[in-house]
């Protein structure tokens, strides 16, 4: 049992790996400008590329259908040598020793992003089968760590090559398969899943209390300690691939002192709750929901309780709250209880799933285009030396964001707010540190905008799945949520092409590496962008504001009878 125990955990740790160092997309502008340098290309054809990247990922459903013939070993090193392919290719590109139409580069980073949705399902399902009654919470540490990915890989690339951008394609393709094989026996040797006893449980949990605190400190440490010198950044990798591993020995630390632990466990209660980041398996206040009826079952996975919760579903006059002129607008075809499923058809109906729609297109995708935009809004503002810092930065905060995404699930037994508000107060930093930017071109403002962009988009990324299950019914959240990460494509699209349209008016020509490439120089560059961004944001901003203020009153009345069911 013991020897069970500890491949479980080392199992968390391999997905750890896998999360960390297949984040290859963050780290896009990195190596843009010279990948646009050397394919003679316009900003408006380098937007193409990241969009190629981003479509990629909402290929992901083809993941699942290689799991059904495909052992997960497998799916994962499919996953990593289509990231291989894709990279190393490019790789060769931008050292000019091979020449690619244009269209085949497309392919290549289409391929590429695919790669990244592939490894996230690994890691998925290794969480879900081996954690199946703490697997929120094993969800939401493996899955933060994936906003680390570019920082980790800006050390390595200051180890190898301080003055090279091409570095980072070799890294991108060779990494996540060496990960691959470290992560290769925990998979083969997973142990079988055995039911655990509510005091295991709750052991459990403390375990990964203690593990989220080592992740904080693993970020402190990539955010603050950092450096340009290619000997120095060795030992700084070294001390980070150093915290990588560290967690492997603190289950054993912790299990050797079970019984000393005791009364911690008995006193730290993490009933009720949950990262809600997957499907309806990882939903822990309810399984089963009626549409129809007036009780809803509420089933804790694992060996926990079942709680019945009695909620009484009001439809009609009276089950909107009539506050002033706009209660009748506010009230119309609105959510009464969580987790009602939605289907396909009825999801695009919805007046609610269009506000959460518009509020991630405005909010996270747009964060996620500002961070491919990074090397060209660094080099236009003639900041190109601190590209790889801007980077470090947005990485470091995004994975602080989705840190925090857990955080209204801790404080929830003293401070409960609804999930649609946490996700309003998430986008505020957003429109903010777009009109900050745009005021002023200096370092400290460009440094400061980025970390709080990262912050947000951070956040809603971690969060979107937990918010889409709630709302929209557990059992249908895989599809639902591939319906709503459209939007990532599409703003990478629409808010890339507005960007490099207004590069491109204010770019004068030159000649670069041998290459014709249209240059921008100047704040006129990224003005106008940013200006639009911020509005945009502000829009997503206002559509989350109407969102929580539609959903609220379904989350209070959930969490009422929650509670007043947890009392008897």
């Amino acid at each position: 049992m013991a020897g069970h125990e500890s491949r479980k955990w080392m199992i968390l740790v391999a997905t750890i790996w896998i999360q960390a160092f297949t984040g290859t997309n963050f780290d896009f502008s990195a190596y843009s400008s010279e990948l646009k340098a050397v394919l003679g290309i316009s900003q408006v054809q380098l937007n193409y590329l990241a969009t190629a990247s981003d479509l990629g990922k909402a290929l992901g459903w083809s993941s699942g259908l290689a799991l059904m013939y495909m052992p997960l070993w497998s799916v994962m090193f499919v996953a990593a040598f289509m990231g291989l392919f894709g990279y190393g290719i490019q790789w060769l590109v931008l050292l000019d020793l091979i020449s690619l139409p244009y269209f085949v580069v497309c392919f290549l980073c289409l391929l590429a992003g695919c790669s990244i949705t592939w490894f996230n399902t690994v890691c998925f399902v290794l969480c879900i089968k081996n954690f199946p009654s703490n697997r929120p919470l094993a969800l939401a540490l493996t899955v933060s760590f994936n906003g680390v990915s570019a920082a980790l890989y800006n050390l390595a690339a200051i180890s190898i090559n301080p003055s090279s951008t091409q570095v980072y394609l070799l890294l991108n393709a060779f990494i996540p398969f060496i990960t691959s094989l470290a992560a290769l026996v925990p998979i083969l040797r997973q142990p079988p899943v055995n039911p655990l006893p509510s005091d295991a449980i709750k052991h459990e949990q403390l375990i990964f209390v203690v593990l989220n605190f080592l992740a904080v400190i693993t970020g402190l440490y990539l955010l603050f300690v950092h450096s340009t010198d290619s000997s120095t950044a060795r030992v700084i990798f070294a001390g980070a691939i150093l915290l990588l591993v560290l967690p492997l020995g603190i289950p054993g630390i912790i299990y050797a002192r079970d019984w000393s632990h005791h009364k911690i466990f008995s006193s730290f209660t993490l009933e009720g709750s949950g990262f809600l980041l997957v499907d309806a398996d990882d939903l822990e206040f309810h399984k089963e929901l009626s549409r129809e009826n007036s009780q809803i079952t509420v089933t804790s996975y694992g060996d926990g309780p079942t709680l019945t919760l009695s909620l009484t579903r009001i439809i009609g006059a009276g089950g909107a709250s009539d506050e002033g002129c706009c209660g009748k607008i506010m009230g119309k075809d609105q959510l009464f209880m969580l987790g009602e499923e939605h289907k396909a058809g009825l999801l695009v109906k919805r007046l609610d799933f269009w506000l959460y729609y518009l509020a991630y297109f405005c909010g996270g995708t747009i964060g996620l285009v500002y961070s491919n935009n990074l090397g060209q809004i660094a080099q236009s503002l003639g900041h190109s030396s601190m590209t790889s810092t801007l980077i470090t930065l947005y990485s470091s905060f995004s994975f602080f964001g989705r840190l925090l995404s857990a955080a209204p699930d801790f404080i929830r037994p003293k401070l409960y707010f609804a999930r649609t508000g946490w996700l309003a107060i998430a986008l505020i930093p957003t429109p903010i540190a777009f009109f900050l930017v745009a005021a002023s071109g200096k370092e400290v403002a460009l440094q400061a905008g980025t970390a709080l962009i990262g912050l947000s988009s951070g956040f809603i990324f971690a969060a979107a799945v937990s918010i889409t299950s709630e709302l929209f019914g557990p059992k249908s959240v895989g599809v639902n949520h591939n319906i709503l990460i459209t939007n990532i494509p599409i703003g990478s699209l629409v808010y890339g092409f507005l960007a490099a349209l207004i590069y491109d008016n204010n770019a004068t020509f030159s000649i670069q590496m041998m290459t014709d490439s249209a240059v921008c120089m100047g704040r006129k560059c990224y003005l106008s962008t940013f200006l639009w961004w911020g509005c945009l944001a502000l829009l997503g901003l206002i559509s989350s504001v109407l969102l929580f203020l539609r959903t609220r009153t379904a989350y209070d009345r959930f969490e009422q009878n929650r509670r007043t069911n947890l009392l008897d």
